[in-house]
């Protein structure tokens, strides 16, 4: 397969292995600067993190911030993104930034999707009109949103489907992947392969030796939140694990809930993101190190504790329970902005306890600590 040429403005470095687990501690290196690995990156599909400032992420300590390509070609265009100077000054997050390649959305948003060689044809979930991405295609729109990193266009094969029709998606996902190395020219900006594969181990096994061939400068394991069990998901993380190169970054695509967080840490992931975190916030579920807790049930009524004792994020640090159930049952808005912050913070102090348990060699400790204090649940 032909060795595909990148720059590499994105790199990684290795600090440190956990002896108990093989857990890596790394620095990500971007041109808006560096985070330590291994790290959440929030979700902002629509070049916002939904109900919070930037400037209260700068506060929480987030990193890299996700857009979705899929979504900012649509509305509102990647002509006027960059036109205003790219997702950066028009979002006004100036750390590290990450864009999709779409094509997870492609397939499981729109309406109507035609699967060609050349690429996908599709109709817009907003208005109906008729679209088609190819990798070049792909390739242009995420040069001209401007992000740290981009990815590369490829087939999410759905859960469940067989053995031949993995085999398809992932062999034109490594065309499709080839296609974009040659596309990609943007100096500033690194592009990462995504391995494809489905639930099959040899598939995957195939994947990452068909993409790290490809010399990407960082690699997104795909296709493993997509309604499998997740003991499932960790076995074929454990499968490719091997054949995935030290000096570039692992990055598990749409998948951050906590036990997902260690575990994947505990398997060599880097990076990870998921919606999960500002969804549940709209919905009044406050992630704490005890569990869920849902603000709007009675018992928070004269609960003038904070959401979680020991939280540092603004949230924790003015507001009682008792005063944000008020706001979530008048309907106001500011209660998904408080809840929001503090899911925010609670993964960004996670990913600080599981760095620290990297750099202590105590990982597995760590996670039975969290096992026994409730954070899963």
């Amino acid at each position: 397969m032909e060795e595909i040429k990148n720059n590499v403005p994105v790199t990684y470095e290795l600090i440190k292995t956990c002896k108990q687990t093989g857990a890596r501690l790394g620095i990500l290196h971007t041109p808006h600067g560096d985070v330590e690995t291994p790290t959440y990156m929030c979700v902002g599909t629509q070049a916002t993190v939904k109900a919070i400032l930037p400037r209260d992420l700068e506060e929480i300590g987030a990193g890299v911030v996700l857009s979705n390509t899929y979504h900012l070609y649509l509305r509102p265009g990647h002509e006027l993104v960059k036109k205003a100077g790219g997702l950066h000054e028009f979002s006004q997050w100036h750390g590290p930034m990450l864009t999709d390649s779409g094509g997870f959305q492609v397939f499981s948003l729109a309406s109507m999707n035609k699967i060609k060689e050349d690429g996908v044809e599709f109709r817009s979930h907003i208005d109906g009109s008729r679209h088609f991405f190819t990798p070049e295609k792909v390739m242009e729109i995420e040069e001209a949103l401007g992000a740290d990193i981009a990815m590369a266009f490829d087939e999410c094969a759905p859960a469940g489907c067989s053995y031949d029709y993995t085999v398809k998606a992932m062999d034109r996902t490594h065309r499709w992947a080839e296609r974009c190395g040659k596309a990609h020219t943007r100096q500033d900006q690194a592009l990462f392969g995504i391995i494809q594969g489905g639930m099959f181990g040899d598939l995957r096994i195939e994947s990452t030796k068909a993409l790290t061939q490809m010399d990407f400068p960082g690699y997104g394991i795909g296709g493993l939140s997509v309604g499998e069990p997740k003991p499932v998901m960790y076995e074929m993380l454990d499968t490719i694990r091997p054949y995935l190169p030290e000096n570039k970054p692992h990055y598990l695509m749409g998948v951050g809930s906590p036990d997902c967080l260690v575990e994947g840490s505990m398997r060599g992931i880097d990076m990870f993101d998921c919606v999960m975190q500002t969804r549940t916030a709209r919905n009044a579920l406050a992630m704490t190190f005890e569990g869920k807790k849902s603000l709007k049930q009675l018992q928070y009524e004269e609960d003038f504790r904070p959401i979680e004792e020991g939280c540092d994020c603004y949230a924790c640090r003015h507001f009682t329970r008792a005063y944000i159930r008020h706001l979530i049952k008048a309907n106001e808005i500011l209660a998904a902005q408080l809840i929001t912050i503090h899911n925010l913070r609670f993964s960004y102090r996670l990913m600080e306890g599981i760095r620290n348990a990297i750099r202590e060699d105590a990982l597995m400790d760590y996670r039975n600590e969290l096992v026994l204090r409730g954070t899963f649940n």
